[in-house]
């Protein structure tokens, strides 16, 4: 039998060897953090100041942007303390908290976006109903659902990675703990238990994007009965937002992993999988801002508040 040295902490490969390259990408990953950061706080200041944002759809949109923030602060700071101190070190305690954080948040999204996409669907499908349907109780009660469900998935997750023992390299290609990379160190022969927690995932994530599917399908068939050119442009107009960050939070999931695995990750795997912690969170406060009057009305009025005098001036 050979011998096997158990494994007591991770490298996090990153994407150079080069100090002063290595430096360099952390400083970029950490000004597209600190952008995706700052639009996710405004949307989050916005939503809770201003009276004319109190409204199911941008409570909703208060928590996604939340999850969003707390999601890329978890990889992004501790790579870019890396690169400076070029020190890619991690415990396992360090990388447990890492899976668990990044698969909560995750996961949380997922049902914050499906939640969304019901709001979405009484409002335009049953609109004489939506205050009667959409009330504080519910909204309350959707968030709840969707933030205890993620950190679910996080403890199902992170117990089914860390059950079997490591063994062999510790070396991560990556610049965070991330499980496919955990599952190629694994000495256990026995994955029932990380493949059951993936099981569950998938089927989750397969019925959120079913529920949203036939939302949207119903959304739609409402949306052109409607007889004016001008009512189909202002539902679409509430929808169109929802839907392009969806499809922007998919997309870029699918493209990091519904692909064949390769056991030696490329930079291009790496540079996508930063991608993947940094672009939705990034592009989400401009998607809802650019393309949604209210949060554009409600910029301004906050501007106006902090700089009366008109010498600080946005234009959206």
């Amino acid at each position: 039998m050979p011998n096997v040295t158990a494994i007591t902490g991770f490298i996090l490969m990153g994407f150079s060897d080069t100090q002063s390259l290595q430096t360099l990408c952390g400083v970029f990953f950490l000004v597209m953090y600190l952008a995706g950061l700052l639009g996710n706080l405004i949307i989050i200041t916005l939503i809770t100041l201003d009276l004319q944002l109190q409204s199911p759809m941008y409570y909703l949109l208060k928590n996604l942007s939340m999850l969003d923030a707390f999601f890329m602060s978890v990889p992004i700071p501790n790579f870019f303390v890396n690169s400076l101190t070029h020190n890619n070190s991690i415990s396992i305690l360090g990388c447990v908290l890492q899976v668990f954080l990044m698969t909560s948040f995750a996961a949380g999204e997922v049902f914050i976006l499906t939640a969304m996409s019901y709001d979405r669907y009484v409002a335009i499908c049953t609109p004489l109903h939506y205050q009667a349907i959409m009330n504080n109780n519910t909204c309350v009660f959707m968030v709840a659902v969707s933030w205890a469900i993620g950190v679910m998935f996080g403890v199902i997750y992170t117990a089914g990675t860390f059950s079997m023992p490591f063994c062999g390299s510790n070396v991560i290609p990556q610049i965070f703990c991330d499980i496919p990379s955990l599952l190629r160190m694994s000495c256990s022969k026995k994955l029932v238990a990380i493949y059951s927690s993936l099981g569950i995932g998938v089927c989750a994530g397969i019925f959120c994007f079913i529920c949203i599917v036939i939302s949207y399908s119903y959304i739609f068939s409402t949306v052109f009965k409607i007889p004016t050119t001008k009512g189909q442009s202002k539902a679409f107009a509430t929808c169109i937002p929802h839907l392009t960050v969806f499809t922007v939070f998919i997309a870029t999931a699918c493209f990091i992993y519904v692909k064949p695995p390769s056991h030696v990750p490329t930079i291009t795997d790496r540079v996508s999988s930063v991608l993947y912690t940094v672009l939705p969170p990034i592009l989400n406060p401009v998607i809802y801002t650019l393309r949604n009057t209210d949060v554009k009305c409600a910029l301004r009025r906050l501007q106006q508040n902090l700089c009366p005098s008109g010498s600080l001036h946005i234009n959206l």
